[in-house]
């Protein structure tokens, strides 16, 4: 890191059920607020490491609480330029674009409803005057070391099971790539071959409910008969996708 860079975060939200049990994650690096650069002016760096959970909450609530934790955090340092990363376009896109139409528009989006989580963005707003961020959006799921331990310890507080955080030198770290903005390729390819399925226009879909399998031509059908049950179900794509779904769910 370039000692005189801005601090870098990551943030990142979850939620079991959406709205259900949520929480956030965040990871801060920082120039250490009790040293100065030393002879050779090289800066110490530290390394905090925020997390906390909601009753009942949502995905996009807990990434706007990320950000403000971490924000608030920043604002104890005296901080004023940093570099946010966060996987959420909501968050992304809500504080350096839609927010100006919000507030001009009395809290009203383009459809004249209000603006849901308006406390939060309240929050937001106010907390990032005066600061220089720039808010940068990371893929979420490829492999980028800083995101990916702030989705560890969001959905460990989401689960009622809150990992231990680190406050410390950035020396100590134990992940020492925390800095690599690199992505993994492997999972990459996962994601946008994940996403590439679900763009695809379903053939139909194949339910398994109760030992016995049905086919429905819409989601809206399928959906009808597992909802509320344990049962399996999936999408696919082709004919001979949907026969091998058949055969293999009607062994059971």
């Amino acid at each position: 890191m370039n000692p005189q860079s801005s601090i870098t975060i990551f943030t990142d939200g979850a939620s079991r059920g959406n709205p259900g049990p949520g929480g956030f994650g965040a990871v801060l690096i920082f120039p250490s607020p009790n040293e100065k650069n030393n002879e050779v002016g090289i800066m110490n760096y530290e390394v905090k490491e925020l997390g906390g959970r909601e009753e009942y909450t949502t995905n996009n609530r807990m990434e706007l609480r990320a950000a403000i934790e971490a924000l608030r955090f920043v604002s104890s340092l005296n901080a004023k330029r940093l570099t946010l990363y966060a996987d959420s376009s909501y968050l992304i896109n809500g504080i350096t674009k839609w927010i100006f139409g919000w507030q001009k528009n009395g809290w009203k989006t383009k459809a004249k409803k209000d603006v849901e989580n308006r406390d939060l963005w309240d929050e937001l707003t106010n907390i990032t005057r005066g600061k220089d961020i720039q808010w940068k959006y990371v893929g979420g799921h490829v492999g980028v070391a800083g995101n990916v331990r702030c989705d560890e310890i969001a959905t460990s507080f989401a689960d009622g099971k809150p990992l231990t955080l680190y406050f410390g030198v950035l020396e100590n770290y134990g992940i020492r790539n925390i800095l690599d903005m690199a992505v993994n390729s492997k999972l990459a390819e996962k994601k946008q071959s994940g996403r590439t399925r679900s763009n695809v226009k379903a053939y139909s879909y194949v339910s398994l409910v109760n030992g016995r399998v049905a086919t429905h031509k819409t989601w809206a059908e399928c959906e009808q008969r597992v909802k509320g049950k344990n049962a399996r179900y999936k999408k696919a794509l082709s004919a001979d996708e949907e026969q091998k779904l058949i055969a293999e769910w009607g062994k059971r």
